[in-house]
């Protein structure tokens, strides 16, 4: 398996039993003994929190709304794209059939992994410090949230930008994770291919640092409007 310090590094979480997280990342292709019991526990709890957050940033609205919220958050689509931020395709113990048919880069695969993480969080340590992480990984997205759903952040409309050109779709690598395991920095590069660009971004998570790429890459192409 992959260097799993660096995994932990990136989920912002250091196990005390590193079997949990092990098996959380043990899909049921490589046997009898996988994540899908830590799967169902994580599920719940990323609900619950994911629900919790919401009421609290949202006082004025409708339980419509932040249901609403709530599904694009916890969809299987998000939990994947946060699966490949932090990096768990790398991770994934897969059986050969799944791996040579690329399952680590399959959405319900990484989606499930993720929800398995959250739920080894919970049995090694406590709720408080698996909500901790929970939100970390959502902050970005729970940042750009709004009742009304009108904005739009920086990768969306970069991608959008692309899509209405016919261009390829941009390309983001991490470069570098920097800091302590509560003040870490990620060093992210958003790559075009056309026009040809390499816009770099920082930011406290992958996903805040990929943000603040593409908005970096949207200010240097012309009339990319909103």
């Amino acid at each position: 398996m992959a260097d799993i310090a660096r995994l932990q590094k990136l989920l912002g979480y250091r196990f005390g039993d590193p079997k949990l997280l092990k098996l959380a990342l043990t899909h049921r292709s490589a046997g009898s003994r996988n994540n899908e019991r830590l799967e169902f526990l994580g599920d719940s709890i990323v609900n619950h929190v994911i629900a919790e957050a919401l009421y609290h940033r949202f006082p004025d609205a409708a339980e419509g709304e932040m249901s609403r919220m709530r599904a694009s958050l916890v969809k299987g689509e998000t939990l994947a794209e946060i699966a490949r931020e932090l990096s768990l395709g790398e991770f994934l113990q897969l059986g050969a059939g799944e791996r040579k048919s690329g399952g680590h880069r399959r959405s319900s695969i990484l989606a499930d992994a993720l929800e398995a993480v959250a739920g080894a969080i919970l049995l090694d340590s406590d709720t408080a410090h698996c909500r901790a992480a929970i939100l970390t990984w959502i902050d970005s997205r729970l940042q750009v949230l709004s009742v009304s759903s009108d904005n739009k952040d920086a990768k969306t409309r970069l991608q959008e930008y692309l899509q209405g050109r016919n261009y390829p779709l941009p390309e983001y690598d991490l470069l570098d994770v920097e800091g302590s395991e509560h003040a870490r920095q990620f060093q992210v590069a958003c790559r075009l291919s056309r026009p040809r660009l390499v816009a770099r971004g920082q930011g406290s998570s992958r996903r805040k640092a990929e943000q603040d790429a593409a908005a970096s890459a949207l200010e240097r192409l012309p009339r990319h409007g909103n």
